[in-house]
This record gives C-alpha cells, sequence and structure tokens, in this order.
C-alpha cells in the first residue's frame, strides 16, 4: 500500500509528487504521446513492442523525449522494480508511459529552468483494474455500435496512440446512454468496423478468424498477440472489412486488451453471439494466452475481485 513512484522527467518522486503543469502541450492541445502494458507474473508483457509504437508515435508527433529507446525500457523496468515490493507478490502492474513535447513556448518565462519534454512512467497495482473486470470474463460482454464513428486515417493518423481521443470518450458515453456496461464498437467511415475505445475486435464464422483490416485503427499490441496465436493453432486469420452485416452473422465475436487479453461478447446489437458462451475458438486462443503468458488472466481477476475493496480502502487509510 502506498510508497509507489513515479519516473518523472529525470527524477523519481511519489505518485503525489507527479504533477503535469497547467501550461504544458498535453492539457493545451492532448499533445502527448503514451502506451499502457502490464506485467505477468512480474515480468512486462512485450514491453518492447509498446516502446516502439511509443516512439512511432513521438516520431509523428515531432517529439524528441530526450530519451533513446534503450535509456526508456532501462528507466521502465527501474521503476516497476521499485514498485514491486510495495504490494504482496502475487499483485500484477500496469505500467503507463505518457510523454509530451512539455509547456508550450509562450509560457517560458515560468519555467527558469528552462523548457523540457515531460516524461513519465508510473506503476499502477491490477487489482483495481482487473476486480472490477472479472464478472465480464464470465458474463461476456455486450457489444453494441454508438453513433460516433472511427476517426479515419486521413484526417488523424489513428496508428499514433496520443491522449487526444476525445472520440473514444464520445462513443463511451454514447454507450453508457444506451445502457449499464455496454461496449462501443465504432465503425469507420465507410461503414466497417473499426475499434473499441481501447481494444479491438474479432469475428468468429465456419471456424476462421476475422478482424478489421489495419487502415482506421489502432493496431493493438494484443491483436497481433492474438494473431500470432491463431496462426500457430493452426486457425485462418483473416484482416478484412467487415460490416455490421458480417458481425450479426459471426458465430463468436471477442474483443482484446492488454489489460484482460481477450473477453468473449454475448451480444452485438442487441442480439445473441452463438449460445452467448465463450465459443470454441475463443478457449483455444485463451488457453493460448495463458501459456503463453503464464498467467490464467480471468482466475487472476476473480481472485483480486475479492479483495478489491479491501485493498482500496487500505490504500485510503494509507494515505490519509
Amino acid at each position: 500500500m502506498s510508497g509507489r513512484v513515479v519516473y518523472f522527467s529525470g527524477q523519481f518522486v511519489s505518485e503525489q509528487e507527479a504533477r503535469v503543469s497547467i501550461f504544458d502541450s498535453a492539457l493545451m492541445f492532448g499533445d502527448m504521446a503514451f502506451e499502457m502494458t502490464r506485467t505477468f507474473a512480474h515480468k512486462p508483457f512485450r514491453l518492447r513492442a509498446h516502446l516502439d509504437r511509443l516512439y512511432a508515435s513521438l516520431r509523428l508527433l515531432e517529439i524528441d523525449c530526450g530519451l533513446t529507446i534503450d535509456e526508456m525500457e532501462k528507466l521502465t523496468l527501474e521503476t516497476l522494480d521499485r514498485n514491486i515490493p510495495t504490494e504482496p507478490d502475487d499483485i500484477d502492474w500496469q505500467i503507463m508511459h505518457d510523454v509530451s513535447r512539455g509547456p508550450l513556448a509562450l509560457y517560458r518565462s515560468a519555467f527558469p529552468e528552462g523548457l523540457h519534454p515531460t516524461v513519465s512512467i508510473n506503476c499502477w497495482p491490477m487489482i483495481t483494474h482487473m476486480g472490477s473486470f472479472a464478472p465480464n470474463y464470465d458474463a461476456g460482454v455486450e457489444i453494441i455500435v454508438p453513433a460516433q464513428q472511427a476517426i479515419p486515417a486521413h484526417m488523424i493518423e489513428p496508428k499514433a496512440k496520443t491522449r487526444s481521443r476525445l472520440h473514444y470518450q464520445f462513443a463511451v458515453l454514447q454507450a453508457g446512454r444506451a445502457g449499464e456496461g455496454k461496449w462501443p464498437v465504432m465503425l469507420d467511415p465507410d461503414g466497417f468496423l473499426a475499434e473499441g475505445p481501447g481494444w479491438n475486435i474479432f469475428l468468429v464464422r465456419d471456424g476462421v478468424l476475422y478482424t478489421p483490416e489495419p487502415r482506421n485503427i489502432l493496431l493493438g499490441v494484443s491483436r497481433a498477440t492474438t494473431i500470432e496465436l491463431a496462426r500457430e493453432a493452426g486457425i485462418t486469420v483473416r484482416e478484412a472489412n467487415l460490416g455490421v452485416y458480417n458481425a450479426l452473422q459471426a458465430d463468436e465475436m471477442f474483443c482484446t486488451a492488454t489489460t484482460y487479453c481477450l473477453v468473449h461478447a454475448k451480444s452485438f446489437e442487441g442480439r445473441t453471439v452463438g449460445n452467448g458462451q465463450p465459443g470454441p475458438v475463443y478457449q483455444k486462443l485463451s488457453s493460448a494466452w495463458n501459456e503463453l503468458t503464464g498467467v490464467d488472466a480471468a482466475a487472476q481477476a476473480r481472485s483480486y475481485a475479492a479483495r478489491v475493496t479491501d485493498w482500496e480502502e487500505a490504500e485510503k487509510r494509507s494515505l490519509s
């Protein structure tokens, strides 16, 4: 409990001390690249792939963070090592990177030490993420199509992971008005399935695994991992333009993200997918994920669910 530290622009500070300036370009424009990965048994999951995407986003944003990718990786592992002792051994960790170009030059007089990029690396116990998520593994999620569309690549490149994500928030708000717990998957301007806010979607039809082609989506690390595992298992994978019609014909549907790996969809647009239960392709891939990471993500989440309330109360007490 507590005692966590953050790498913040050249030094390690407590979470309470890590503060971004009100004049930072991240606040002014959403001008910040970020990445989030997690650990499995305290080992970061495909950290280098996440950092490769972070640095690709920084190149697009024309931000020089002042660190090489090797230096960023080393600092990430040090930040994790400093935080692991603050929690029980069975607690895994979220790892978050946030990088902006720093305060705007217009406000340079407020920074006599000079203007520098803002770079932060923080770690947060996965118990809060996965404890609340645990019921979804059994119940499945209900996916709907919101009014908000995905932003096409010719307007803003979706492959860059930035904090300028208001369209994601609109999709979440619209789904919330449609009913508690609804998950929104956005369409691109051509009417094809794109992505959810922070997750990718897969369909199964006649044993073939389909996922939206990559033109207008964030190329999720977990999406790539799922495709890799499917091909290793002998499952045919096709990246394609998929419409609502295709989704309504699916035998299975599921979502992927680094935090939870896979979760099945029990319904799409109010109609049951298959029999509403995890299908055989999902089950095969879920087992492959567990073998790859060395952790049964669903079982871990259920364990966290039984403890998260007590954990949050203890966290409050430690900070009071």
